[in-house]
Formats: structure tokens, sequence, C-alpha cells
């Protein structure tokens, strides 16, 4: 199993990022792909057009969100990873730390990429143009 840890300020704040996480049509327009959400612990949703997928462990508002994450690459035998994020107010906008632990081994480098070119990248664009 591989883990790791990222993070970004990202420019709004810690509101709009739980906000948009969450929100299927919100977290769509965050990233460019198509996104489901019931958003309460046990809850299913996904993410970029079905590759995402999982259920909510924790959900605290406007500070931190535990998921069961897998995407179609993890082997049909490999459990659900865990990622956690976690929001904090910071100078020009909100620090978020991303913390993704339990993927299949050999994984973990490509995620922490995806992460940032998938996630944080378009985030950002996005935060700046809307907020």
């Amino acid at each position: 199993m591989e883990s790791f840890t990222t993070s970004r300020i990202i420019p709004t704040t810690p509101q709009h990022i739980y906000e948009c996480w969450i929100d299927a049509d919100n977290h769509s327009e965050m990233t460019g792909a198509d996104a489901s959400s019931d958003p309460k612990v046990g809850g299913a949703f996904t993410a970029w057009d079905g590759y995402i997928e999982g259920t909510y462990v924790e959900l605290t508002p406007y500070a931190h969100i535990v998921q069961r994450w897998r995407t179609v690459k993890f082997p049909i035998e490999a459990p659900d990873s865990l990622l956690e994020i976690v929001l904090k107010s910071s100078n020009g906008g909100t620090l978020l730390t991303l913390s993704h632990s339990e993927l299949p081994d050999g994984q973990g480098g490509s995620y922490k990429v995806g992460w940032t070119h998938h996630y944080f990248d378009p985030m950002t664009t996005y935060f700046r143009a809307v907020y």
C-alpha cells in the first residue's frame, strides 16, 4: 500500500471548496467532468465521468472531508483507498491539504500528479474566475 500528502492554497474560502467538493453540479463545474454525490456519511459519489467512485466517511462542514475512494484502475481485489481533505483559512485563500492512503502498490505517484493536474489546477482557475 502507498500513501502521500500534498497541499495547495486555493483562492477562495473553506466554505466554497467544501460546498463545491460535495455538491455534484458544483463539483462538475469545478473539475470540468461529470460527478454525482449523496453528501452524507455513508453516501456514494462519483467523479470524473465515473472514473472515481466511493463513499463519504466523515463530513465536517467547511473543514474536513474523508472518503473511501477508488478508480477504475484499482485491481478488483484492492480495497478502497482512504482520502482525507483538510481545509484551513490561509493568507489569500484556503490551504487544502490532501492525504491519500491505502493506495495499491505502484499507483501512488500517478495519483499525486493526478490530484495536481485534475483537481488543484482546475480548482485554482475555477475559483479565481468565480469568486
